[in-house]
């Protein structure tokens, strides 16, 4: 019995190695890297020094003093652990005066914390539709909102990227059975591109569908304000009545947050389960984040140049006849096709001293591998240059 048992944990393990071996030989294999010190424009790693072009910090506040201060103040006055989950006793003053802050930016009746992008799109999606529900997803959309999808039980079709007449059809063959749910990106996080949101609002009230939008890349980057997608398109709660937003890209900490009506918020703290289930983000990160909400909407001049340094890319990269994509977001993207390409690219930017992180299938479609660059308004002019540079010798 136990030669048995011994031969069956070896097979499985001998097939999970084969599986990592094919990942190899396929160049899809995945490493982490160790960084020392903090996320800005200059990355080190293993005791160099790099000029890195692959981190969301877009406007350059992960190693911003305020914030810094903010949360250090916080885990003198409140500790550190968050202690229970929030509906215990886990919901500290400071979350509450996050969820305020974010309300206001947002223009959202109320804003509920989750520790992570990923279990507010898991606990959003569940909460709202479940089995008997339809579910419409753009073929693009983040992998978190994808698996929310499929874990809700509801009936789950997904349309062509930005193909608002192929989502019409889709609703129009949908018995008026169940809820209807459409949940598309706010900026696509691989293209850099956005959708076509004041015509998916349009179509979703012509259908009596719920929308549902991740800005997880477009919160404090695009609008006026750093609202994102929602603010830049003009687009409120009823129109656009679920809004969700991470805080550990743009906004320099970590967490993420649900915004909506007043039924929307209190729905998901009913029934959200990635929300009730769980401890609390610490306190200090949620000091964290009303101070990075305060920089964000007070410093415009960082989404300014921001843009201004996406723009000098964009010019330079054509000269070079790059292949670009539709994209004026942070996020800037050169498609090379196969897997040894984007993998060789990545691994020559890096001899002279550039960071950039080759996206590679499942992430991307077979066939698309790139270099998906992004920018932070801690890049400098010079910066751009020396990464086109970089880009034309190779």
């Amino acid at each position: 019995m136990a030669d048995t048992l011994n031969s069956t944990a070896t097979d499985w393990q001998q097939q999970l190695q084969q599986q990592l071996s094919d990942r190899r030989d396929a160049n899809l294999y995945r490493r982490r890297i160790t960084v020392d010190g903090p996320q800005g424009r200059l990355l080190h790693v293993e005791g160099k020094q790099y000029l890195s072009f692959c981190n969301n910090d877009y406007l350059g506040l992960a190693n911003h003093p305020k914030i810094k201060a903010a949360a250090a103040q916080a885990i003198e006055t409140d500790g550190f652990g968050g202690g229970a989950s929030h509906l215990v006793c886990g919901h500290n003053h400071w979350h509450h005066l996050a969820e305020q802050k974010l309300a206001q930016l947002t223009g959202r009746d109320r804003v509920l914390l989750f520790s992570t992008g990923y279990m507010a799109n898991l606990g959003a999606i569940n909460a709202l539709v479940g089995r008997g529900d339809f579910i419409f997803q753009d073929k693009l959309n983040h992998a978190s909102l994808i698996d929310g999808a499929l874990l809700s039980q509801a009936k789950f079709q997904r349309y062509r990227h930005n193909d608002l007449p192929h989502l019409e059809r889709l609703l129009e063959k949908t018995p008026d059975t169940g809820r209807k749910l459409i949940v598309s990106d706010g900026v696509f996080s691989m293209d850099g591109d956005l959708p076509r949101l004041p015509e998916l609002a349009k179509l979703a009230q012509q259908h009596n569908a719920i929308l549902m939008v991740d800005d997880a890349h477009g919160f404090g980057t695009i609008g006026a304000t750093g609202g994102g997608i929602a603010e830049q398109c003009n687009l409120n709660q009823q129109q656009l009545p679920v809004l969700v937003g991470t805080l550990g890209k743009a906004f320099g900490c970590f967490g993420a947050f649900v915004a909506g009506s007043e039924t929307v918020i209190e729905t998901l703290i009913q029934q959200a389960r990635s929300y009730i289930y769980t401890t609390s983000m610490p306190p200090s990160t949620a000091a964290a984040i009303a101070q990075s909400v305060d920089l964000v909407m007070e410093q415009s001049w960082r989404r300014d140049k921001l843009q201004q340094l996406i723009a000098r890319f964009r010019s330079g990269a054509q000269q070079l006849g790059l292949q670009l994509m539709d994209s004026n977001t942070p996020i800037q993207p050169i498609l090379l096709g196969d897997e040894a390409t984007a993998i060789a690219a990545s691994e020559k930017l890096k001899a002279a001293g550039l960071w950039v992180t080759a996206i590679r299938p499942p992430t991307v479609p077979k066939g698309t591998s790139r270099l998906r660059i992004t920018f932070s308004a801690d890049h400098s002019e010079a910066d751009i240059d020396r990464l086109l540079s970089a880009l034309e010798k190779i």
